[in-house]
């Protein structure tokens, strides 16, 4: 205490400051039963989908395909990640403000999720460019490739609708 002056304060425990969660959507399994869980499950489901279909049409259009697995794969990842952590519980003690963190997640997967749509389309409207090897003239994509990548192309579109309305629900 200062002499004369007011009662000098101690600062404050940190460990307290701190505001709980925020989170609205409930932990554990509950979050099934919510519209927000059901659109993260078809998200993994659908998404695991146009993974496995892309990369088995051998990827003909590397450069196109290419980011169409990169997204596919890693917002598959973070999707169970993030269902995870609602499973768990472990949303109740990370302190995080957990509804601006599901609506910059969404957002940010479904323009990436819109862009591989877009790709996988393109690639397979190609399937009737015909490019020139060494002796003849050969179709881009081959009937199953392309069979194949009509199917990503749709669960791709699904899926970037899924992710819309985990948005909109965000």
């Amino acid at each position: 205490m200062s002499a004369g002056g007011p009662p000098v304060l101690p600062p404050p425990n940190p460990a307290v400051s701190f505001p709980a969660p925020r989170v609205t959507l409930p932990a554990g399994p509950d979050i099934l039963r919510t519209y927000s869980g059901a659109f993260v499950c078809l998200e993994i489901l659908f998404g695991g989908l146009v993974w496995i279909l892309v990369a088995s049409s051998n990827v003909p259009l590397p450069l196109l395909q290419g980011w169409v697995m990169f997204v596919s794969v890693m917002a598959f990842l973070l999707s169970l990640l993030f269902l995870g952590l609602f499973l768990s519980g472990m949303v109740t003690q990370i302190n995080v403000n957990w509804n601006f963190l599901d609506f910059a997640y969404h957002f940010t997967v479904f323009v990436f999720y819109f862009g591989a749509f877009l790709l996988e389309a393109a690639a397979t409207s190609l399937h009737d460019l015909h490019c020139n090897t060494t002796m003849t003239v050969e179709p881009l994509l081959t009937d199953g490739q392309y069979n194949i990548n009509v199917a990503a192309t749709i669960f791709a579109f699904v899926t970037t609708a899924c992710y819309g309305c985990s948005l909109a629900l965000a």
